[in-house]
């Protein structure tokens, strides 16, 4: 069976899950945002918090990754989707 769901229903699977923590309010929403373009997409919590990684700004970023290979968001999004949440923040596609 399928199911269309919404933004308010996408966070509330995040709380059934206990992972209200992996993405801010406002990162769910860019992401809900950015898998409505695929067609059928089937909603995996757990997968969607080991695949995307979100962060507040490119210092934070650069703790996980090398700073000088990714100066900018285009030297990532290079690399992988990279969805932009509010002011600095945004979310990857984990590599």
């Amino acid at each position: 069976m399928k199911k269309t769901i919404n933004l308010h229903d996408f966070r509330q699977e995040f709380i059934n899950y206990n992972r209200t923590y992996h993405f801010s309010y406002e990162g769910l929403e860019a992401l809900f945002n950015h898998l409505e373009d695929f067609e059928d997409y089937e909603l995996y919590v757990v997968g969607l918090c080991v695949e995307y990684t979100e962060y507040k700004d490119q210092a934070e970023f650069w703790k996980d990754y090398n700073e000088e290979e990714y100066q900018t968001i285009e030297d990532i999004r290079e690399r992988t989707d990279v969805i932009l949440v509010g002011e600095e923040g945004f979310i990857i596609q984990d590599f």
